[in-house]
């Protein structure tokens, strides 16, 4: 995620360092113990090492150097060293092999700011707090049997946005922000027990851009300076939240105090991630401090990782279908079959759409949310595919790149649902051809919930609608470019005009 980069900055950025050329070269190149044997190696220029390399799409620039260099390249951001893995075999050492070497993180200025000093799920420095952390989110937060549990949410705010979408039927609606209003919605309601206001929302974006920005001092110690010009931003994104969930968990409390009065307290098995984690602190049988800090950083992840990951991955499995309508009347004619007359495809339904769950994949390997999983961090000396890699590398794994690997998937760059039809590959993590959420100890523990959200929301909109570019716009005409940020969402919002099928 800490590649987002702003790279609109740098120039800023290379100005002042132009002030720096006087001190001489060697000093502007800090010496580091070489491996004996090291990958491809990028020469790099001095204090940025290869940042300029980077571009405005660095999936797409990571992939072109590894072509040139091969699945294992290192370069340098700033004085870090940056190990960049560019194939399934290169993956699965990382994420598998050497999992546990490669569990921990960097710290990152921004994001630890946010997350109350990187106490949370995502980021939070591989030890014993993660690892209790982690148990919790797995056991009382994403399991199977808690994301059933929010199932009534899911499909009460799908149906809001049906109904919407049906009162514009005939009319050109910006599809990218319904999308995005829904999952919001699903998550506000899923962790604090109520929608989102427009206060939070706009809180969470303001969140969000400065997580895009580019941790320039953890990369370039001599202009780390730079962060402290944002500081004031990042205070104040953290005093707002800080009000914000502070109210909710007393409202909360209250709520709680007021149940175990009328001897209807105990374990809340159909609460909302603020009412679990409340249960959590109080069990005594916890073996690290779980204070409110806590409480606040994870559900913060929750919003970063949630939000635009699936309402993006939603967008572009829609926008894919409408540029390929033969992909479109196959599944349409899918679910049409499995709803059987009724209005709503139901969540039990889904289990029998075969073709459904084919385009899912296909959407997640043409279009991978986040092409650059969250870096790792070498904890020790360690060998990849035979080369020397130095305790301390940072590590970016281009899941977007082997997604498309022409040696792995026959016509990579054509979106074709029907190769998943009689294949194995599956993106649970087990699978290296295909890491939308990662793998290993790191990877993402929200897949399954954000997989139903993606599933339930096609399935009813294609069920329910037939979708037109505006303006008569031909379907192949649809611009499917990519904005490199948080995530790669369409470059330009998706725009339709829907039309009932079903009357």
């Amino acid at each position: 995620m800490f590649l987002s980069f702003e790279l609109i900055h740098l120039p800023l950025i290379f100005s002042f360092i132009i002030l720096l050329f006087l001190i001489p070269f060697k000093l502007l190149s800090p010496t580091s113990k070489t491996p004996r044997n090291p990958p491809p190696t990028l020469r790099k220029l001095p204090i940025i090492g290869n940042l300029h390399q980077l571009g405005s799409s660095p999936h797409h620039t990571l992939r072109a150097l590894s072509q040139k260099h091969g699945p294992l390249l290192l370069m340098h951001l700033g004085s870090v060293p940056l190990l960049v893995v560019s194939s399934a075999e290169g993956a699965k050492e990382i994420l598998k092999t050497h999992d546990l070497i490669f569990s921990n993180r960097p710290k990152l200025y921004f994001h630890d700011k946010l997350s109350y000093g990187s106490k949370d799920i995502g980021f939070a420095p591989y030890g014993e707090h993660w690892r209790q952390v982690k148990s919790i989110t797995v056991l009382h937060l994403l399991s199977r049997k808690r994301v059933q549990s929010f199932r009534k949410i899911r499909e009460k705010q799908t149906l809001h946005m049906i109904e919407m979408m049906g009162k514009s039927c005939g009319s050109v609606i910006n599809l990218s922000e319904i999308l995005f209003l829904l999952t919001i919605n699903i998550l506000c309601e899923v962790a604090f027990g109520k929608k989102g206001d427009l206060k939070f929302m706009d809180l969470f974006a303001r969140s969000q851009i400065l997580l895009a920005g580019f941790d320039v001092g953890n990369y370039i110690p001599i202009l780390s300076w730079v962060n402290w010009l944002r500081a004031g931003q990042v205070n104040k994104v953290v005093k707002e939240y800080d009000e914000f969930v502070d109210a909710v968990i007393d409202e909360h409390i209250n709520k709680s105090d007021v149940k175990a009065d009328d001897s209807t307290g105990g374990q809340n098995e159909g609460g909302d991630i603020v009412d679990i984690l409340l249960d959590v602190q109080k069990d005594n049988a916890l073996k690290f401090k779980f204070g409110r800090d806590t409480i606040k950083a994870i559900i913060f992840d929750v919003f970063t990782a949630g939000t635009d990951a699936t309402s993006t991955s939603v967008e572009w499995a829609l926008s894919e279908l409408i540029r390929h309508p033969r992909v479109m009347k196959k599944l349409q004619a899918e679910v049409t079959k499995i709803a059987q007359g009724r209005s709503m495809i139901t969540e039990d339904d889904i289990q029998e759409m075969h073709y459904l769950k084919a385009v899912l994949k296909e959407t997640l390997r043409l279009h991978i949310p986040i092409p650059l999983l969250v870096p790792r961090e070498s904890r020790e000396d360690v060998k990849v595919m035979g080369y020397d890699i130095a305790k301390g590398t940072q590590v970016m794994i281009n899941v977007w790149a082997i997604a498309r690997d022409p040696s792995i998937w026959e016509e990579p760059e054509k979106f074709y649902p029907e190769r998943f039809l009689n294949s194995s590959i599956d993106y649970k993590g087990f699978d290296f051809e295909l890491l939308p959420f990662g793998a290993g100890r790191r990877g993402c523990p929200g897949a399954e919930f954000a997989m139903v959200i993606n599933e339930f929301v096609i399935a009813n909109i294609v069920l329910k609608y037939d979708l037109a570019l505006p303006n008569e716009g031909r379907p192949e005409e649809l611009d499917v470019t990519g904005s490199f940020g948080m995530t790669v969402k369409k470059k330009t919002h998706l725009l339709v005009v829907p039309s009932s099928r079903l009357e």
